[in-house]
């Protein structure tokens, strides 16, 4: 046993029961089965003993010595392995969080803080140097030392402090296979050893949660691709503007003052709007260059899951007015990558009596590396999180030299600095980072984005591309901030005005935060640093040679970003659409929304129970989570109906859609049919007139060469064209921005998008109802291939499935420790955009890519009475008990009960460990 703990001869905590030996015995045989499949070996002809792979197992019961307590700490945990911990001082709480953290979590927790700080490479070796030199470039781990040197209160510094304490008295005395089953099999191949936690590895993980939640950057890459094959209208239609009178946006009423130049929830409008003018100066052509960043940006984790349209959350609060407790509903199921383990950790923070000493009695959802919790409750109010998606990264073009980059007629010397990346089992490398004033220049991480601009059709006002424009990157994540300041001011708050002051300070990643709170409030605050423009409106890439561009000094003032509190209509949603009309709202906060298709459905959802005059219960709250109504199918398929169809195989599956309700279960065989449908009319009509480097990588076209290269004779044949991007994050991705798309082009039925070649035995296509017939075609050969030729055996859930990965070796270890480490499939109902949001891309095919990665319903006031759930389960040892124990019930729907006061959560425990001083 390590030297620092010592194990009690009680027995305080045994799991008792039948639930508790049932859970027993099964890890027992799990452990067997993979010690059996470790000595039948895994290529390294390593001997893996029961002892290696329990030797991580958490000790859960007794007590343990915890070198810096001031006092005991229990730490109590439910039948599902979730702790709930009692101290009676912040510096104990936190620390001990650490201490659990770490029990459950470290190896995740060493793979993010190595990811942040561009030190993949230590673990893993050199196929991670070149996301390393990326993730150097941006320089998330040096940000994050300057927030905690000079930004940060002295109140969080110790907090994180006590919290990087707690963790490092884990890890003393342990080896890497007392800690995780993944470092034994890591140490195979690696002499790696875990080192000391830091504070500012806390700090630095929430650099990684702005990169995935940062906005309209692929937008803004995207468009830019496009224009090598789409003229300006055509990328217009694909970027349509938010349809505000169809989908109501978060707030609905108020405006900034011109009195007292604040927002103001009661103000009145004005109708001026804002321009929308983009800047042309050096934006267009960038194809080869931008789609290296984008191929860069598809190696890096992705921590949260891919970014695009289709991504985001849901969060709605109703008042006490409209429910059946008489007190508000809070419900929040954040959409991510799905991840094994889950993203977030479940755990409660309880003082055992609150004072200046020990401020914190607060439960929810917190991250494994972090202090504090992220999404839940305290005593007096709960809040919830979605991503607002306000645009705070722009892209700039660059004239550089060895001697720096042109700025206003002169050339201005490069901020660099050098850096070395050590690999595991080869020789250090050493990079050089160059910034300009607005930003580093990733564009030195690729070969290909030398050639920047070198056939970009550029104004007179561009310098001379000569070798080509270099691309920076502004982002606010990159200026140090207070938002771990923010994280335990929520945890604190008491009330609507503290609420908004620790948003005040969320800066980045910027959220949609919802309130409420034990008197009966429910309140919105729109917080985060979101840039001011000098010029344009940031969908395309900027000079960087002129002062016109670029940021002001100052981002839009807090005091001007919208917030509501009780509004007149008694409930709040925000599910990624526009936050308010820009024609009504001073400040641009993006153009890049998503387009409002799951926050309609919530908010006829939750109108027609209130128009009724029904009450909305915490079942009610629970179900509209899992409502997976396809909004794309009620528009399309009365329209597929009505099609004549004479192939009588493909008639067969048109008429699964004929009464169908357009719910998405899993066993829905028209919900299969009609998604099929749906990815080949996107396939059809745009994905293959898309330009290569948007198009799935492998999937070839043969296409009209388009950049006038080539002999004469030749420049109008047809060329062998392959796509470039990943599955995951290819176009099109069927999300609702393609929905909006469709919507506005279904009653132009000869638009040119529904025109099509010939291809093999198929004939063009003129008009919309040809296209939607061939895509009727397709997609019925398309399952019979996948799902068999009887419809009658095809279900939704078939094709879409969720697989869940061990983020490091489930993905790239070999072929038998991935089996081992992973876990599914589960055939999964939901889609893209319905409010289960059960994510695929439909150019990359049907697999689920994204999730509800946690839901909640929160029954504020009678805090015993809410309910939650996880992805997957507490424990991140790949064959414990609590590895996957809760992801079954999450799959159906299903929530746990949530036990926050001191007699719920004794009633609830079967595991007591005492850490004592």
């Amino acid at each position: 046993m390590p030297a620092n703990t010592t194990a009690s001869s009680g027995t305080t905590g045994s799991a008792g029961g039948k639930t508790g030996r049932k859970k027993g015995r099964r890890a027992r045989l799990i452990v067997i089965v993979l010690v059996l499949a470790l000595v039948a070996g895994i290529g390294y002809g390593a001997f893996w003993s029961v002892s290696t792979v329990r030797a991580s197992y958490p000790q859960t019961t007794g007590t343990i010595k915890l070198d810096g307590l001031d006092g005991d700490v229990e730490v109590k945990r439910d039948s599902y392995g979730i702790p709930q911990l009692y101290a009676d001082s912040d510096a104990d709480l936190f620390r001990a969080q650490g201490f659990v953290h770490a029990q459950d979590r470290f190896w995740e927790m060493d793979v993010r803080r190595h990811m942040t700080a561009g030190r993949l490479s230590e673990m893993f070796g050199s196929g991670q140097v070149d996301t390393d030199a990326f993730l150097r470039t941006l320089g998330w781990r040096k940000v994050a030392q300057e927030e905690y040197d000079k930004v940060l209160s002295e109140e969080t510094k110790k907090n994180l402090q006590a919290y990087a304490d707690g963790v490092n008295a884990y890890l003393k005395g342990r080896d890497g296979k007392d800690i995780s089953v993944e470092y034994a099999a890591l140490g195979l191949t690696n002499d790696y050893k875990p080192g000391e936690w830091t504070p500012v590895d806390s700090v630095a993980w929430l650099k990684a949660m702005a990169w995935d939640l940062r906005g309209n950057m692929q937008d803004e890459i995207d468009r830019s691709l496009m224009y090598s094959r789409l003229d300006k209208k055509q990328i217009a239609d694909l970027y349509p503007s938010y349809p505000y009178g169809d989908h109501k946006p978060i707030v609905e009423e108020g405006a900034i003052s011109p009195v007292t130049g604040k927002y103001d929830p009661d103000a009145t409008p004005s109708s001026s709007g804002l321009g929308s003018d983009t800047p042309q100066g050096a934006t267009e052509g960038l194809n080869t260059q931008l789609a290296s960043l984008s191929d860069t940006l598809d190696t890096i984790p992705s921590l949260l899951g891919p970014n695009g349209n289709g991504i985001g959350s849901n969060s709605w609060v109703v008042s006490g007015k409209y429910t059946t407790t008489g007190k508000p509903l809070l419900a929040n199921d954040p959409h991510l990558a799905p991840m094994l383990p889950s993203l977030w950790y479940q755990m409660g923070l309880h003082c055992r009596e609150t004072s200046a000493k020990c401020q914190y009695d607060t439960a929810g959802y917190t991250f494994s590396g972090m202090p504090g919790v992220i999404i839940g409750h305290n005593a007096d109010i709960a809040w919830g999180f979605t991503n607002l998606g306000a645009d705070v990264t722009d892209l700039f073009l660059e004239k550089v030299s060895d001697d720096g980059y042109l700025y206003d007629g002169k050339v201005e010397p490069f901020t660099t600095r050098t850096e070395t990346i050590k690999v595991a089992g080869g020789k250090s490398r050493t990079i050089t980072i160059r910034e300009t004033n607005n930003g580093p220049l990733v564009s030195d991480r690729s070969s290909e984005m030398e050639k920047v601009g070198q056939k970009a059709p550029v104004t007179g006002t561009a310098p001379d591309r000569a070798a080509g424009y270099a691309v920076a990157l502004r982002w606010t994540a990159l200026d140090p901030g207070h938002s771990m300041d923010a994280v335990f001011e929520l945890n604190r708050a008491k009330d609507f005005p503290s609420f908004r002051k620790a948003a005040e300070h969320f800066e980045v990643p910027s959220q949609n935060l919802i309130y409420a709170d034990a008197k009966g409030s429910i309140g919105y605050q729109a917080p985060g640093k979101i840039p001011v423009r000098k010029s344009g409106d940031g969908t395309m890439p900027s000079p960087g040679w002129s002062s016109k561009y670029g940021w002001e000094k100052d981002p839009v003032p807090f005091d001007e970003l919208p917030y509501e509190l009780d509004p007149k209509r008694g409930y709040i949603v925000t599910a990624n659409q526009a936050v308010i009309d820009e024609k009504k709202y001073a400040h641009l906060l993006t153009k890049d929304w998503g387009y409002g298709a799951r926050s309609q459905r919530i908010n006829d959802l939750i109108e027609s129970k209130i128009k009724g005059g029904g009450k909305i219960s915490t079942e009610d709250m629970q179900k509209m989570q899992m409502d997976n109504t396809s909004a794309i199918a009620t528009l399309l398929v009365p329209e597929l109906t009505k099609i004549n169809i004479s192939d009588k195989s493909v008639r067969e599956a048109q008429k699964l859609l004929e009464g169908w309700r357009y719910t998405q279960e899993p066993d829905s065989a028209a919900a299969a049919y009609f998604n099929a449908v749906w990815r080949n009319i996107l396939k059809l009509a745009f994905g293959n007139k898309l330009p290569k480097e948007l198009r799935v990588e492998g999937e070839c076209l043969n296409v009209r060469r388009a950049d006038g290269s080539g002999p004469i004779d030749e420049r109008h044949k047809l060329v062998r064209e392959c796509g470039q991007r990943a599955p995951e994050s290819a176009q099109p991705d069927g999300g609702d921005r393609w929905y909006q798309v469709v919507s506005n082009l279904l009653d132009d039925k000869n638009n040119d998008w529904w025109k099509t070649p010939r291809s093999g035995r198929d004939e063009a296509t003129e008009t919309r109802d040809e296209l939607f017939a061939r895509a009727m075609k397709d997609a019925r050969w398309e399952l019979t291939a996948k799902l068999g030729k009887d419809i009658n055996s095809w279900s939704w859930g078939r094709l879409h499935q969720l697989n869940l990965e061990n983020q490091t070796l489930g993905k790239e270890g070999p072929g038998l420790l991935k089996q081992l480490l992973n876990r599914g499939p589960w055939n999964l109902g939901g889609g893209e955009a319905a409010v289960n949001a059960t994510g695929w891309n439909a150019a990359g095919g049907y697999e689920v890519v994204w999730v509800p990665s946690m839901r909640m319903v929160v029954n504020v006031g009678d805090w015993d009475k809410s309910r939650w759930i996880n992805l997957t389960g507490a424990s991140g040892h790949a064959f414990a008990a609590h590895y996957t124990d809760q992801t079954d019930k999450w799959a159906k729907g299903e929530l746990l009960d949530w036990s926050f006061g001191t007699n719920a959560v004794a009633e609830s425990t079967t595991d007591v460990l005492t850490l004592k001083p």
